[in-house]
């Protein structure tokens, strides 16, 4: 293993030899008479543990040395020592300044400058050695919460794969929901940035989307698979679904982050709230519905209309975005109804626009 290296920054030649001599027997010493051959040995030099720096020198002082290393956000990476025959009115203030690590007076007494470049070599190092282990912890919580969001993402897909397989339901249905809310909420994060989506806030909407019907397990098949209209009872349990669906995610609560258990929670109990409070199941009016859940909304309406359902064939895009326009399907607020309109072409163009965003 090869020492590590220490340079030597003085136009002196006998304070070299004699800094020289103190150390080369624990490191590889490297030597330069001005600043801008130091410069050059930094440069080329990849294992440098220390730096005696004289001030006064030719060509380049060592405060030109200095304001290097600063631009090249080296002083954090390599200790300075500031070895000098400047007064300490002169010298050390304007040092400190650069976060050198210690300034010493010429003449220097041999045992005190190895004594103190050893323990400052050591500190550097230990500091070194922390925020390496600090990014190695780092590394493993990434891996760790990947893993975690991994096994989280599985569930939501099993979870609405069931719902999708008891509904009769294409399998692209929940792949549509996700693509359908992620595209309206990127335009509501565009346009309305009062509602403060971040990309983040984007991302778990769209996967907490998946679980909107989830209650729908809990509906029996008799309703749920009706090829007709619902009578009013029928309906009625229908719209427990919400509510279910709220109780299934409870015993999931601990397995995902509060911001995202919310948001599923807000989806599930609340996507089919309408602004004018005709909805349910708590008949919410205006922001009074959260907008993750305004914005699954409509997404799922839409979605609702193109598709063949067992009671109904599908729309076509067009008159689905008529009737969602014309307040057929319920009132939507203005906010998501005008990114819903600017979204129109996005829509029409599913495949194209699927290709574009990862959903996984």
């Amino acid at each position: 293993m090869s020492k590590e290296q220490l340079l030597i920054v003085d136009d002196e030649e006998v304070n070299r030899a004699i800094l020289n001599m103190m150390f080369n027997s624990d490191y590889e010493i490297l030597e330069a008479s001005n600043g801008e051959q130091a410069i050059e040995q930094i440069e080329k030099s990849e294992n440098l543990c220390l730096i005696l720096l004289d001030v006064i020198m030719p060509v380049m002082d060592g405060f030109g040395v200095l304001e290097y290393m600063e631009k090249n956000e080296l002083i954090d990476k390599i200790p300075v020592i500031l070895i000098t025959s400047m007064t300490p009115q002169e010298s050390e203030e304007k040092a400190y300044t650069y976060r050198v690590a210690d300034v010493m007076r010429k003449p220097f007494e041999p045992n005190i400058v190895k004594r103190r470049a050893k323990n400052i070599i050591e500190l550097y190092q230990s500091k070194k050695n922390m925020e390496l282990r600090l990014k190695e912890q780092e590394q493993q919580i990434l891996k760790q919460e990947k893993k975690i969001r991994d096994s989280n993402e599985f569930m939501i897909d099993a979870l609405s794969s069931v719902v999708e397989f008891r509904s009769v339901e294409t399998g692209d249905h929940i792949k549509r929901i996700k693509y359908f809310t992620r595209i309206i909420a990127k335009y509501m994060a565009k346009y309305f940035p009062k509602y403060g989506l971040t990309q983040t806030h984007i991302d778990q909407i769209a996967r907490a989307a998946a679980l909107h019907d989830i209650g729908k397990i809990g509906i029996p098949d008799a309703i749920l698979l009706k090829p007709g209209r619902l009578t009013p009872e029928e309906f009625e349990i229908m719209k427990t679904h919400t509510t279910i669906g709220c109780g299934i995610l409870e015993s999931f609560k601990n397995t995902y982050t509060d911001e995202f258990y919310q948001y599923c929670y807000d989806i599930c109990r609340y996507h089919h709230e309408r602004w004018d409070g005709n909805g349910y199941p708590d008949r919410l009016v205006g922001d009074e519905i959260p907008i993750s859940a305004q914005i699954v909304s409509i997404a799922d309406v839409y979605d609702a209309l193109v598709s063949d359902r067992v009671y109904k064939s599908a729309y076509s895009n067009s008159i689905a975005y008529e009737m969602i326009l014309n307040g057929e399907c319920g009132q939507f607020a203005p906010d998501v109804i005008e990114c819903f309109e600017l979204a129109r072409e996005d829509f029409f163009n599913i495949v194209e626009v699927i290709k574009m965003f990862d959903f996984t």
